[in-house]
């Protein structure tokens, strides 16, 4: 897999995780720690986007 669609494939996921966390934070009985895993792994993804457009 190229760069490139390493960084779309994590960007489709991305945003799938942003839609969830929407989601579950439009339902008032979602956990709070089930909203913390989505966070967390958002951001995870997040930084792993950034890490493969640095230049190296």
């Amino acid at each position: 897999m190229t760069t490139d669609a390493r960084i779309a494939s994590l960007l489709r996921l991305h945003q799938r995780l942003e839609q969830e966390l929407a989601d579950a934070l439009a339902h008032k009985s979602t956990h709070d720690s089930d909203i913390k895993k989505l966070k967390l792994r958002k951001l995870a993804i997040k930084r792993q986007m950034e890490k493969l457009r640095l230049p190296d």
